[in-house]
C-alpha cells in the first residue's frame, strides 16, 4: 500500500477519481485543529492491499455571486477572507465568523465550524439554504434546507429522540440529522464531497469593539460570570463574546499584548445599538469599573484574537507535540462547572490558556506541554470528557472530529447513533471510500 497526494483542478477530474471508489482522505486548506497533516501516514492506517489517496481540494476553481435576496452562492476553493472581501465589496458580511479566515467554507461547512459571530446568528446549520455535493458515483446532487431527511433506517426515531437534548448546542456530539442538507453539514465528508453552498448572508453594519479588563479568572470568576450573564438578553445587539486570558498574552508580541496580566472579554456591538450597551449593560456591571472598558479597532481585534491560536499552532509544532486541547460547550447551568475543572486542570503543572466563545458557554483550554508531558495532559482529558457526558454538553461543538478526537467521542455514541451511521453510510457510501477512518466508519 502507498500513499498517494493527488491534486484536482477541476470538479470533472474529481468527479472521475470518485468513479474509481478508491479510499481517500480529502483536505483543503490544511488548517484543521484535529487532522495532524504531518502524521497522515500514521493515523490513517489502510489494511488492505491497495493504495490511499490523499486528495487536495485546494485548486479547484472558485466561484462567487450574490442573489437578489442576499445569499452567497460558492463553489470550489473559496475562504472566508475572500468570502468576506466579496461581500463587503456589496454591501453585506457574513454570520459566520471562523478564526482561521484562511480555511474554505467547503470544508467549513463539512465540520459545521461556527465561529464567533454565533452568539448574534445562530450556528452554520441555521445559515446553509441549500448545497450541491458529489455521491460516490461522482454524480452532483442538490440537497435543501426546507426538505426532511428521508431514511429508512430503523434507527432515526431514536436518534432523533436523543439528539433533541442537544438541539441548543452549536453542535452535539452527533450531527443533527433533521433535513436533508444534514448529510453533508457536520459529517466530515464521510457521505458526499460538498461542491456548491448557498448562505445567508447580513448586511455590513457598522461595528464597536470594546475589551474589558478582568482577573484572572484561576483566581476570581466572579467577573466573567457577571458579563456573560449580562450579555445573554442582547444577542440582537452584541454579535460576538470571546475571551483570551492572561496566559494567551505571553504568546503574543509585546506591542500586541492587552492589560497587565489580566483577562480580556470581547464584545461586538453593532454601532447603532452601542449606547444603549455600554450604558445599560457595561456601565451596569458591578465586578468590571468603567474605567477597565476600553474600545478597540476592528483590526486589532482580529488580529489579536487570531493570532492566539495560530500561535498555540506554531509552538506545538515545534515542540513536536500534538494539539492538546478542548472544544467543549455546557449549557448555562453547567458553565460554572466548566470553568472549575478547568481551575483543577490548570494546577497539573503544564502551560495552558484559555480563550473562546465565552458568551456562548463554549470555551478552548488548551495545555502546551513538551513531548514528556502530553501523556499526564491526555489523562486530564479523559476525565473532562466523562464529566462533559455527565452534564450532557458537547465534547467537540466546533471544529469537528477528524483524526485526534475519535478516541474522545466514541463514548457519546450508543447503539442508535451507531446503527443511523452504519446505515447512511451503506447507502451514501457502499465502497467506504469517503474519509473510511472517520467516526462513522464500520472501520472504527
Amino acid at each position: 500500500m502507498a500513499f498517494i497526494t493527488k491534486t484536482f483542478y477541476s470538479q470533472e477530474d474529481l468527479a472521475r477519481h470518485l468513479q474509481t471508489h478508491r479510499p481517500s482522505f480529502y483536505f483543503s486548506s490544511k488548517t484543521s485543529t484535529v487532522v495532524p497533516y504531518d502524521k497522515l501516514d500514521s493515523l490513517l492506517p489502510w489494511k488492505k492491499d491497495e493504495d490511499y489517496y490523499l486528495c487536495d481540494l485546494s485548486k479547484l476553481p472558485p466561484h462567487m455571486e450574490l442573489t437578489s435576496s442576499g445569499n452567497l452562492i460558492l463553489r470550489g476553493a473559496v475562504s472566508w477572507e475572500e468570502a468576506k472581501k466579496f461581500l463587503k465589496s456589496q454591501g453585506r458580511n457574513l454570520k459566520t465568523s471562523p478564526t482561521e479566515q484562511l480555511a474554505l467554507i467547503t470544508a467549513g461547512v463539512a465540520t459545521s465550524c461556527t465561529g464567533e459571530r454565533c452568539f448574534a446568528f445562530g450556528t452554520m446549520r441555521s445559515q446553509v439554504v441549500r448545497l450541491k455535493y458529489l455521491n460516490f458515483k461522482g454524480e452532483e446532487k442538490e440537497l435543501h434546507r426546507n426538505t426532511p431527511l428521508n431514511t429508512s433506517s430503523a434507527f432515526f426515531k431514536k436518534y432523533s429522540e436523543d439528539y433533541a437534548k442537544y438541539a441548543s448546542f452549536k453542535n452535539a456530539p452527533y450531527p443533527r440529522f433533521e433535513k436533508e442538507i444534514d448529510l453533508m453539514i457536520g459529517t466530515e465528508g464521510q457521505l458526499g464531497l460538498v461542491t456548491e453552498v448557498e448562505i445567508e448572508t447580513v448586511e455590513d453594519l457598522a461595528v464597536n469593539y470594546v475589551f474589558m479588563l478582568l482577573p484572572r479568572w484561576e483566581e476570581d470568576m466572579g467577573p466573567h460570570l457577571e458579563i456573560y450573564e449580562a450579555v445573554q438578553p442582547h444577542r440582537n445587539s452584541i454579535i460576538s463574546c470571546e475571551l483570551l486570558d492572561a496566559n494567551c498574552m505571553n504568546y503574543l508580541k509585546p506591542d500586541e499584548k492587552l492589560g497587565n496580566n489580566q483577562d480580556v472579554i470581547f464584545l461586538e456591538i453593532k454601532s447603532d445599538a452601542f449606547e444603549e450597551i455600554y450604558g445599560n449593560v457595561l456601565c451596569g456591571l458591578k465586578l468590571t469599573p468603567a474605567d477597565e472598558v476600553y474600545e478597540i479597532a476592528e483590526s486589532k481585534f482580529h488580529h489579536v484574537r487570531a493570532g492566539v491560536p495560530r500561535a498555540i499552532f506554531e509552538r506545538n509544532s515545534q515542540m513536536g507535540v500534538v494539539k492538546v486541547g478542548t472544544d467543549v460547550q455546557v449549557s448555562q447551568e453547567r458553565y460554572p462547572d466548566l470553568l472549575n475543572f478547568y481551575r483543577d486542570a490548570a494546577k497539573l503543572g503544564v502551560n495552558y490558556c484559555l480563550f473562546g466563545h465565552f458568551g456562548d458557554a463554549h470555551l478552548h483550554f488548551n495545555y502546551m506541554p513538551t513531548k514528556d508531558e502530553s501523556a499526564k495532559c491526555l489523562d486530564k482529558l479523559l476525565e473532562l470528557y466523562n464529566k462533559v457526558l455527565e452534564w450532557k454538553g458537547s465534547p467537540f461543538a466546533e471544529h469537528g472530529i477528524g483524526l485526534l478526537k475519535q478516541k474522545y467521542i466514541k463514548r457519546f455514541h450508543g447503539e442508535n447513533q451507531l446503527g443511523l451511521f452504519h446505515d447512511l453510510k451503506k447507502e451514501h457510501d457502499p465502497h467506504n471510500q469517503f474519509f473510511p477512518q472517520g467516526f462513522m466508519s464500520a472501520e472504527q
